[in-house]
């Protein structure tokens, strides 16, 4: 989720230091693997005025970096006065777009207003990204992006979510990135969230992550080089012996996956005022109050939905998380990601570590959709976990429309 390490230790009180604020569901692009299904406005967005007030309590509360999101960001109404309201509070403020609708002009707006970072969101080279987004045109825009806030001053930064789409085209994608100038770029898994769930043959499968892990790894080590920091998402890696690698900033750092900060140092806010303990985790399971209901203060001290990482100990963990040698620190590596494949945290197919285990006893694990997601923002399904010998047949759709057209699940959620 952040492209850079929040500077936290164990005697640092918690705090939403790291906050990312949906401004709008409305979008310009149709992402066939929005995990918010972004496209038209929630009823009751917050007004600018509603908005301006929450920029004061955010800072009040310690927040170092707002990072803007949608849908897109942009098409709030109040969105330069947002940014302006939180560099003026000392809040450091960051967006992350598609990047359709910026042009130079919108791009000097915002330099103007005091945007600090722009992370332009490119999911593969041309053919691939303009599938995902379902948008054609959709990569050529993103590209003329990152030029235009380039050009206007703001620092530029790229990220994606990886699945078996797009897998392919990392390294020729961090070329062209490169080529752009970027300072940093993001990497993390699709989870089966939103729309992704409804896509479940576009998700990697776990074993998947025996060369998607070593080539990313391979990647932040060239991006050195090139002046590029690569970060993991809090959903990709885990204790592979690349791990030190993957999350220090610096080449000898001896950084590692600390657990989920949800709720400790990170926050999300949805559009109409709903705060929960980090911006992807599902709305019907987290979200802990309403900002035109209560303070934001007391939201973040008092809403048992935003303490599940706080009081969380490996007694909550289950499955191969609960018998790993490292569930302490672990804790079943990222929540919203566990709680989209199984209904609930505490139990992560998605590791390096695990899949590098299994392979070495020759299995591997298969996820299997087992319910259908309701429809809705920052929704899930559930899958089956099949483990099978590691060189079972691999059942891949056999084009890349095919891994972006919807495939409802084998058996319907009970309601």
């Amino acid at each position: 989720m952040a492209l850079r390490r929040l500077e936290v230790t164990q005697d640092t009180p918690l705090h939403p230091a790291y906050v990312v604020w949906e401004l709008t569901l409305a979008c310009d692009q149709p992402c066939t693997h929005c995990g918010s299904r972004a496209g038209d406005a929630r009823a009751g967005e917050l007004s600018t005025d509603e908005a301006l007030k929450v920029v004061t309590q955010l800072a009040a509360a310690g927040a170092r970096e707002v990072v803007l999101i949608g849908g897109e960001a942009y098409l709030h109404p109040g969105f330069l006065d947002i940014v302006a309201a939180l560099a003026r509070a000392g809040v450091r403020p960051s967006l992350t777009t598609g990047g359709r609708g910026v042009t130079p002009e919108l791009a000097a707006r915002m330099a103007a207003a005091g945007l600090h970072t722009a992370s332009v969101s490119i999911d593969g080279l041309e053919r691939t990204h303009d599938l995902m987004r379902a948008c054609k045109g959709s990569f050529a825009s993103a590209t003329a992006a990152l030029r235009h806030l380039r050009a206007a001053g703001v620092v530029t930064a790229s990220n994606i979510n990886v699945n078996r789409l797009n897998a392919a085209d990392l390294e020729g994608l961090f070329d062209h990135l490169a080529s752009l100038g970027i300072s940093a770029w993001q990497v993390q898994i699709t989870a089966p969230l939103g729309r992704a769930a409804d896509r479940p043959d576009l998700l990697l499968q776990p074993w998947d992550l025996l060369d998607v892990v070593p080539r990313v790894v391979a990647l932040k080590v060239k991006g050195r080089a090139a002046g590029i920091v690569l970060m993991p998402g809090n959903n990709l890696g885990y204790f592979g012996p690349e791990e030190a690698t993957l999350r220090s900033l610096e080449p000898d750092g001896r950084d590692h996956w600390r657990g989920c900060q949800a709720g400790r140092f990170v926050m999300g806010i949805e559009s109409d005022g709903a705060v929960k303990g980090c911006p992807s985790l599902q709305t019907a399971h987290y979200v802990g109050g309403n900002l035109r209901e209560s303070a934001l203060a007391d939201i973040w001290s008092h809403a048992p939905e935003l303490e599940f990482a706080r009081r969380r100990t490996v007694d909550d963990l289950w499955g191969f998380c609960r018998t790993c040698t490292f569930a302490a620190t672990c804790m079943g590596g990222c929540s919203f990601t566990a709680h989209a494949v199984f209904g609930r945290p505490g139990n992560n197919p998605y590791c390096h570590y695990r899949a590098r285990t299994l392979a070495r006893a020759g299995r591997r694990e298969r996820l299997v959709p087992r319910t259908a997601a309701p429809g809705d923002p920052f929704d899930n399904g559930t899958f089956d976990l099949i483990e099978e010998p590691l060189d079972a047949p691999d059942p891949r759709p056999p084009t890349p429309q095919a891994l972006v057209k919807i495939r409802r699940p084998i058996r319907e959620a009970s309601r």
